[in-house]
């Protein structure tokens, strides 16, 4: 399955970048960072009453190959921001998405909204790292952790100031991810094991939240139509990534989803 290969990718990227900088300094240079009064920004940007968007900076992806050829990935970026945009994800998977830490860190030093950043979490390492290139959130998927690490790598993250988002895929997953503290929930409407898309997904699992958890739609989302029906479902926040990176205007793309122009 692919997400088998994804997981063991990302646990040999993790097992050669230890070798060049070891945990040890890796967390060090991640609690350097972090301030005594946490904030956790990605969080207070999916508050509020109307819906929030996460646009997502991808150059690949398993499923579709490579999505952008160019990839002038500051800019696109700095259109998400000007769009308004309540949070980027990038894209740091190096093999299968074609992402690098590069792009995360110069992207969050650029804009002023919060980036979270996108990998397959599968080492506490990646927490550490994901802190020093300035990730403000982490994904962390239920697919890929038992109960006890997923509660162990949300302890993390409190510690360093970063938000969570928690990704499930269904009835279980959300019930692991609350029992584990999650405060972010995150509901891909693609099977990660066969990347099968079924845009109702995150609508029928939505009643699982309590509305004290923030919760966002992940894949699929295409439409103004779909937004209307998760901005009734009342989710937080979207995450979409090849609708916005095939858009050749991706501000005026967020304005139609958002229902503001007619498509």
């Amino acid at each position: 399955m692919i997400l088998d290969q994804l997981a063991a990718a990302s646990r040999a990227r993790a097992e050669r970048e230890k070798e060049m900088i070891s945990l040890e300094t890796m967390r060090e240079r991640a609690e350097i960072l972090t301030e005594e009064e946490k904030t956790f920004p990605f969080e207070e940007a999916l508050k509020g009453n109307d819906i929030h968007f996460i646009c997502e900076v991808k150059k690949a992806s398993p499923s579709k190959g490579v999505i952008a050829e160019e990839f002038p990935y500051m800019e696109i970026a700095r259109e998400y921001e000007d769009a308004g945009a309540s949070c980027i994800s990038v894209l740091t998977e190096p093999e299968y998405f074609l992402g690098k830490n590069e792009y995360l860190a110069a992207i969050a030093e650029e804009v002023s909204i919060p980036v979270i950043r996108k990998d397959f979490t599968v080492d506490e390492y990646q927490i550490y790292q994901a802190k020093t290139i300035g990730a403000s959130c982490v994904l962390l998927i239920c697919a890929l952790l038992d109960a006890g690490t997923l509660r162990r790598y949300l302890e993390i993250c409190d510690r360093l100031g970063l938000s969570a988002l928690v990704e499930a895929h269904d009835g279980d997953e959300i019930r692991m991810a609350l029992d584990a503290g999650a405060r972010m929930i995150g509901v891909n409407n693609r099977d990660l094991r066969t990347f099968e898309v079924d845009i109702h997904n995150s609508e029928r699992l939505r009643s699982l939240v309590p509305e004290t958890v923030l919760f966002v739609a992940e894949s699929g989302i295409r439409t103004a139509e779909d937004i209307r029906v998760l901005r009734e479902a009342k989710v937080n926040g979207v995450l979409i990534g090849e609708t916005f990176m095939r858009s050749p205007d991706k501000k005026g793309m967020l304005r139609m989803l958002r229902g503001e122009t007619e498509a």
